[in-house]
């Protein structure tokens, strides 16, 4: 089992990340309903359960998942508190001083840079010594998810390069992925 990890909050001015709530599950359900996310990122689990009960099934790892080693960030609106996306840190030392990251943002709260922002906020944190101390984070997307990339790059993480055939859809579908990683060591501007 991982270590836990300290719930954190990050303050982004417009937004901030924070811990996800059980009063969070309207707004996951809102999201939900978006066919990107459910494409790219809600899970076979998530997708397979009757979309009533999608958002209650998408929140219970995450809104435990601080206990089990993962950094489970909402982004949410700094004034209202309404979840707008999702940015995680996860697999935390897996491979040591690694992790993988992970994100979406809902169809109202795109065209901000919003994911871009808070992806490179939790690189940042991630990569701090006051939080998780890591050297490198990665992730992946399938190559025709093209706003996935331009998130990627926006928040400092270098393509490394194409595996073929790896991410495959609910459908079964199989697409080639883009490879991104952004070390400790890169200089952001």
């Amino acid at each position: 089992m991982s270590r836990p990890v300290q719930p954190h909050r990050i303050d982004l001015g417009d937004a901030v990340l924070r811990p996800f709530a059980w009063t969070d599950e309207p707004a996951v359900a809102e999201a939900l309903r978006d066919e990107g996310i459910l494409r790219w990122t809600a899970g076979t689990a998530v997708i397979r359960t009757p979309a009533d009960q999608r958002a209650k099934r998408w929140l219970e790892p995450r809104i435990d998942g601080w206990t089990r080693g993962s950094a489970v960030f909402a982004i949410a609106d700094a004034d209202a508190d309404q979840v707008l996306g999702s940015v995680s840190v996860r697999d935390i030392d897996r491979v040591p001083d690694q992790a993988v990251v992970a994100y979406w943002v809902s169809p109202a709260a795109r065209g901000r840079r919003l994911a871009g922002r808070a992806l490179d906020a939790a690189a940042r944190w991630a990569f701090a010594d006051d939080g998780l101390g890591l050297h490198r984070l990665s992730l992946d997307h399938a190559l025709v998810n093209e706003g996935s990339c331009r998130v990627a790059t926006y928040a400092g993480f270098r393509l490394e390069g194409t595996m073929r055939d790896y991410y495959v859809e609910p459908s079964g579908r199989r697409h080639d992925s883009h490879l991104h990683a952004r070390l400790a060591t890169d200089p952001v501007e």
